[in-house]
């Protein structure tokens, strides 16, 4: 990606809307999930963090869109392996729907390490 963006809606406006749709359903997904995140740009890409720890990062490309989950559990999500492709990599296919409930799994499961490794590092707020 060429064009310069800071925030996640300037990402999704660069692509069309039939993407833009998807990648607005991604964040939907995302937000319900972890409605505490801070919505930032990591690595040139959307990115979702809390308590200064990534939750998850995602990303258009020309054929599909990746979601970059990192967790050794990944493998428990029922129908993961379909989308599975490189280490820490799920690609979803632009010419299918997007596998929303999937999504929603694996955004659970990234909250959840989220939450293990701000504790292990003490980086948790207290309100």
């Amino acid at each position: 990606m060429s064009k310069e963006f800071k925030t996640i809606d300037e990402y999704i406006e660069l692509f069309s809307e039939e993407v833009g749709k998807k990648l607005q359903a991604l964040c939907h997904v995302i937000k319900e999930e972890v409605p505490d995140a801070e919505e930032t740009v990591s690595y040139k890409m959307p990115t979702f963090k809390r308590n200064g720890s990534y939750v998850v990062y995602f990303a258009a490309h020309k054929n599909y869109i990746s979601l970059y989950p990192t967790s050794p559990n990944m493998e428990k999500v029922k129908g993961i392996s379909k989308y599975k492709k490189r280490q820490g990599t799920l690609q979803f296919p632009l010419d299918q729907p997007l596998p929303l409930p999937l999504i929603r799994q694996v955004v659970r499961l990234m909250a959840i390490e989220n939450t293990r490794r701000t504790e292990k590092k003490g980086l948790t707020r207290s309100d």
